[in-house]
């Protein structure tokens, strides 16, 4: 009998040590994420701006309306647009910590965290930019997801629903 529960102990220990080595947002979602950039202006939609968009992950180019995959990071987008005839739209956009790194620190411990902090599948921004061609904003985070159960983390997670895109000025 003492085998036994001393192979349950093993076992429990590997698989222990194993789960805390990978991090949860990493396996399920990744460290890229693919955001819509929009450009807009009093007079309507502005077609066909070039915007740079910056994180401490990399820089990124698209045309408007367009998409690009950005690597997700805890720091914030800055975004600048710009098309002859119109002033530049600067936009800095910030990234929510997604759900499941909470429980990825229940079931993961601080390593899983760690690792999807450092490589920043652990936030997520907003999935579609709206630059107001003139004006410089600050967008809300991503809505960050429900922390799920580690069972039903594995097997799916709900994509981040769009989050609105403040359109004030910051003067």
């Amino acid at each position: 009998m003492s085998k036994q529960i001393l192979r349950i102990a093993m076992m429990t220990a590997v698989l222990a040590g194993a789960s805390s080595l990978t991090g949860c947002a990493s396996i399920v979602s990744g460290t890229n994420q693919i955001v819509s950039v929009e450009t807009l202006h009093s007079s309507g939609p502005v077609i066909g701006a070039t915007c740079k968009l910056e994180n401490d992950k990399g820089v990124y180019y698209v045309t408007t309306p367009g998409t690009v995959t950005v690597h997700r990071a805890y720091g914030d987008m800055s975004v600048k647009c710009e098309k002859l005839g119109f002033d530049p739209g600067l936009a800095s956009i910030k990234s929510a910590t997604k759900g499941m790194m909470a429980g990825n620190i229940l079931v993961g411990g601080f390593i899983g965290a760690g690792v999807d902090a450092a490589t920043g599948a652990g936030y997520d921004y907003p999935n579609t930019f709206q630059i107001m061609m003139g004006q410089q904003t600050s967008a809300p985070a991503a809505a960050p997801q429900a922390a799920a159960p580690a069972a039903a983390a594995a097997a799916s997670v709900p994509a981040a629903p769009a989050a609105p895109v403040a359109q004030g000025g910051m003067n």
